[in-house]
């Protein structure tokens, strides 16, 4: 691992995101509150978003770790029918005010890796 890689911070396994399937869910630190975020795969690279709708701050998943709608085209808050796009976090449709907030992810040696910002950060143990 390099010093530019030392930061990066291991999510998964690569084979763990299947295409529109289930997520992998995380914790992170965002705006100095705990929140939930997901990793998914979408046209066969990994996405990560903060797990909250931008109309109502609440969660998005209708069970747990689904995202996807029933086509596996777009990102869906099970509460109000937001639609976003699964490879941008945009607004596609419904109450959005806004798109996702996006997390990095890089994947290396079949491993999912995620990169933490000043604004984002791991979970202090």
């Amino acid at each position: 691992m390099t010093d530019a890689d030392s930061s990066l911070i291991p999510l998964c396994n690569s084979a763990d995101l299947k295409e529109g399937g289930l997520a992998v869910p995380f914790d992170v630190v965002y705006g100095g509150q705990t929140l939930r975020a997901f990793a998914i795969r979408f046209e066969g690279l990994s996405h990560a978003y903060l797990n909250r709708c931008t109309h109502v701050a609440m969660e998005l998943d209708y069970q747990p770790d689904r995202f996807f709608d029933d086509t596996g085209r777009w990102l869906l808050c099970a509460t109000h029918g937001a639609a976003y796009a699964p490879d941008t976090g945009e607004c596609a449709g419904g109450p959005c005010r806004g798109g996702l907030v996006k997390i990095e992810l890089s994947e290396k040696d079949g491993v999912v890796l995620w990169h933490p910002t000043h604004l984002l950060r791991a979970l202090a143990f």
